[in-house]
């Protein structure tokens, strides 16, 4: 069996089991060819490679879409989050944990990708669009992660992944220049699958066809839109994805109902932007609290559950001071001023519903396929509002 440890070009490579330990034998292989990765450090999965290149063709295509520095922070073959380079705010720094850091660009893409949905991140597979610098690595070195993929690794970044989880944190490397064949299959019960790649490039031409009354669509929303588009285009479907600033906020994905999804996406970025509440930034955490901990206490502090976290014998636990309750009406009326959201589906809106639930977590901008025997109705419910709406054409579903 091939030793990760050791580096070197290979058509194959066995793993331990596949999804569950009881699916023996399990490898990843090339029909010919080598494969276009490397494995730096660890013992990656069946589910980590999964994450991997799922996530790397996410990154990949949103660096060439934006000409940003691009991240992915994924859990089971979807992502929490994604997110392109952007200065941070001393808030966000708070909110992600990223204090008193040094950021570089790309160090900043991966913080806010992993801020995106801090607590579906736990565990997560993170991906790189560049080469990891020191900053990344330190950053990546403080969560709890399962492993990394980037097109290179700088010395000094390598050398800290190589010390997380006591020597065996999974480092992954990919050729940035691999072109995977045109066709690919997969096998069901037994029966093979074939389809061409889903090669679609999404750019801005896409967001040129505006169908509601309002038309401005900023440059701002134009790149939302670009990175909600391609963020659905690796999220198992139906999905839809709420996007602010260059950065994913919310990811509904895998439900059977589009207003399932708008709903669960539309929550996550209502927990997002509650975060920045004044309360929560103040909420004062006992010494040496490990950053799940603090993320797990947090999101129950917001939810409808913080009577749980400050009953006696809890709260001692994780805050220095009790903290007081959140209210219902306080919450509802910071949600209330979150605005200039997008939100992307990776399939047409139904009813107009969807458009309704989604205003009320601060969206102005939707990019979506279009072609519902409702579209009139999805129309006409965006311009109630003066929400900017673009028909895509085309249909984003992964399975």
């Amino acid at each position: 069996m091939f030793e990760y440890a050791e580096v070197r070009n290979m058509t194959e490579l066995e793993l331990k089991y596949g999804c569950n330990p009881n699916q023996k034998p399990a490898r990843i292989f090339m029909e010919s060819g080598e494969l276009p990765i490397k494995v730096l450090n660890g013992k990656p999965g069946y589910i980590n490679f999964l994450d991997a290149l799922n996530s790397w063709q996410l990154v990949k295509e949103l660096k060439a879409a934006t000409g940003l520095p691009s991240a992915a922070s994924f859990k089971h073959v979807s992502p929490a989050g994604a997110a392109v380079a952007k200065e941070l705010t001393d808030v966000e720094k708070h909110i992600y944990f990223a204090q008193d850091m040094e950021l570089t660009p790309l160090a900043s893409a991966y913080v806010r990708a992993r801020g995106a949905d801090r607590l579906c991140s736990y565990g997560d597979w993170a991906a790189l669009s560049d080469v990891c610098d020191a900053a990344t690595a330190r950053f990546l070195a403080l969560e709890v992660s399962d492993g990394v993929i980037a097109p290179g690794y700088t010395d000094e970044a390598l050398a800290i992944l190589k010390t997380k989880r006591k020597g065996g944190y999974n480092v992954v490397e990919i050729d940035p220049n691999y072109v995977p064949k045109p066709i690919e299959h997969k096998d069901v019960f037994g029966i093979t699958f074939e389809q061409g790649r889903n090669n679609f490039e999404i750019n801005d031409a896409l967001l040129n066809n505006i169908v509601t009354v309002n038309k401005d669509l900023p440059e701002a929303a134009r790149r939302d839109m670009l990175l909600s588009l391609i963020t659905l285009k690796y999220t198992q479907s139906n999905s839809v994805c709420y996007v602010k600033d260059g950065m994913t906020i919310g990811v509904g994905a895998g439900q059977q109902s589009r207003i399932h999804c708008t709903r669960l996406a539309g929550s996550k970025a209502d927990i997002w932007w509650l975060r920045q509440h004044p309360k929560v930034l103040g909420l004062q955490f006992v010494d040496g609290i490990r950053r799940p901990d603090r993320d797990n206490a947090i999101d129950i502090y917001i939810s409808d559950e913080h009577d749980d976290v400050l009953a006696e014998g809890v709260w001692q636990n994780t805050f220095k001071v009790k903290p007081e309750v959140l209210t219902e009406a306080e919450k509802k009326a910071w949600v209330a001023q979150l605005s200039g959201v997008t939100v992307g589906s990776d399939a047409f809106f139904p009813f107009g519903d969807n458009v309704e639930r989604a205003r009320k977590s601060g969206v102005q901008y939707i990019a979506q396929p279009g072609g519902s025997i409702r579209d009139d109705h999805v129309i006409a419910t965006c311009d109630k509002y003066g929400i900017v709406m673009a028909f895509t054409g085309m249909r984003l579903f992964h399975h």
